[in-house]
């Protein structure tokens, strides 16, 4: 990482006179963190309607006081923040898409008493020394961090916005675009209610372009534009054995073992390279020669690749990393049957299940994989069912598979010569003075699918923050570069013409 600090110290140095004042910028940066240390300060678990509800009033005040018109918009689920500048015909029209839900924290796990209560490090000797914010002085530390729950995913993104808009006024700089913000509160819960509420309020959500702002800049460090992302569907998958735990040395060999039965059905499902052995999986799937090269230029190195992972040798569904994430994949995120470790018996279990998830791509239907994976089951000899079996089922089949289905977020790709795709990666490069990394489909997935199908426009991720930023995790940190660093970016993308 220290690579990604020195191309943003590089940056920030060579920026001079090029663009805003650096000393109003760097001003600019430290409000921008003594705001974000307020916002983070409110809790915002996504399974919280409380918590979701005072991020909102604090949402509306900071819109507002920047000449904002806002809207709460209510949905069947958590609402949404919505807003807007005074509109003018004659503008194309940008829409903004972040959330300021959070995933639920363990203060346990974190290395601080209140992952709400955001702490300043400094990076020392490979670890991390808590610091005073009182040492944020004029020459500010870009290397420094901020730890707490939200710094990066998504808040930090939200505060660099507002801090860009507010550089932007001091300036008397022209916007050249209508800005229309949309602010989810539930994202961290996979935004169910989202497709039914950009339906309701297509009008109101009417745009030229959309612009998500959540998720890390590539590794390099180097300016990033994302044309799309995978969506995600699940799977539950239980074997069944005795219709309760037996004693080993009763009935091993006689009982069915419904640990094995559920390890051979995965283990048929994928090759020794890791291709995905179902029928019809990555049926659609054709990348030109063209396609092929912009994934070839996203500067990474395999070999760190692998020793990141800790791993020799990796699957072969495609022939390098960003290849492989341009098809669906089947994966087993948890498995488990009976006890394991000291609390392991000698029984034949009466259960296994596995939960399995599937990232989709384009090409790929979510609801025709899951039909896809479930006919598989079936031709292996298991009668498959929805729900746990009866006693008469049980002694009516000799194989018995409950698979339970999750619902689909669907995956989005823009086409790579899009024009304001285009204009996003030229004012960048632009800006920055360093090729922008332009990645073809990420690996995660955001609900975006709605707004693209529903609004019918084309969608950029225009990702802000440290890609060792642990999100999700105990101690998610922002990088104080990255917040220059994105101020800078909505500061050039607000006031360029296309």
């Amino acid at each position: 990482m220290k690579r990604s600090f020195g191309i943003l110290l590089c940056l920030f140095l060579g920026l001079t006179g090029r663009s805003q004042d650096e000393a109003a910028l760097k001003s600019q940066v430290r409000h921008a963190i003594d705001e974000l240390v307020q916002f983070v300060s409110i809790p915002n678990d996504a399974l919280d309607a409380a918590d979701i509800n005072r991020n909102i009033s604090w949402l509306t005040r900071e819109f507002n006081e920047r000449g904002f018109n806002t809207s709460v918009l209510p949905t069947e689920g958590r609402p949404l923040f919505f807003a807007a500048l005074p509109m003018e015909d004659d503008k194309p029209t940008v829409l903004l898409y972040m959330h300021f839900d959070g995933q639920s924290v363990d203060p346990s796990k974190w290395d601080q008493s209140n992952p709400y209560k955001v702490v300043l490090k400094a990076p020392e000797n490979g670890e991390f020394t808590e610091k005073s914010f009182d040492e944020l002085n004029d020459d500010i530390n870009y290397d420094w961090r901020l730890f707490g729950r939200s710094t990066s995913d998504d808040k930090g993104p939200i505060v660099m916005f507002l801090n860009a808009i507010d550089l932007l006024k001091k300036e008397n700089k022209n916007i050249p675009f209508n800005i229309k913000v949309i602010l989810d509160g539930e994202e961290e819960k996979s935004s169910k209610p989202l497709p039914k509420a950009v339906r309701e309020y297509r009008e109101l959500l009417a745009a030229d372009f959309l612009m998500i702002n959540d998720g890390p800049v590539h590794g390099s460090g180097l300016p990033t534009v994302v044309y799309g992302c995978r969506g995600i569907t699940s799977l539950s998958i239980t074997t069944y054995g005795p219709e309760y735990p037996q004693h080993s040395g009763h009935y091993g060999n006689y009982a069915p073992n419904p640990g094995l039965q559920l390890a051979q059905l995965l283990a048929g499902m994928k090759d020794e390279q890791g291709r995905v052995t179902v029928p019809g999986f990555y049926d659609g799937i054709t990348m030109d020669e063209a396609t092929l090269q912009v994934l070839k230029s996203v500067p990474e190195d395999s070999e760190k690749i692998n020793e990141y992972l800790g791993i020799n040798t990796p699957d072969r569904v495609g022939q390098f990393y960003q290849e492989s994430l341009q098809y669906p994949s089947l994966n087993i995120r948890g498995l488990g049957s009976a006890w394991i470790g000291e609390k392991a018996r000698t029984i034949v279990p009466a259960t296994a299940t596995a939960e399995l998830d599937i990232r989709l791509v384009p090409e790929s239907d979510g609801n025709r994989l899951k039909k896809l994976v479930r006919t598989y089951v079936e031709g292996q000899g298991y009668h498959v069912i929805d729900s746990i079996p009866s006693r008469e089922e049980r002694l009516t089949h000799p194989r018995i598979a409950t698979l339970r289905e999750g619902s689909v977020t669907d995956a989005f790709r823009t086409d790579l010569d899009n024009a304001y795709g285009n204009f996003i990666v030229k004012t960048m490069g632009s800006a920055f003075g360093e090729p922008v990394v332009q990645i073809r489909i990420m690996g995660g997935t955001v609900p975006i699918a709605p707004f693209i199908n529903e609004l019918k426009i084309p969608a950029f991720i225009v990702p802000m923050v440290n890609p060792d930023n642990n999100q999700h995790s105990p101690n998610e940190n922002l990088r104080i570069g990255q917040i220059d660093y994105g101020i800078r970016v909505f500061y050039h993308l607000l006031s360029n013409q296309m």
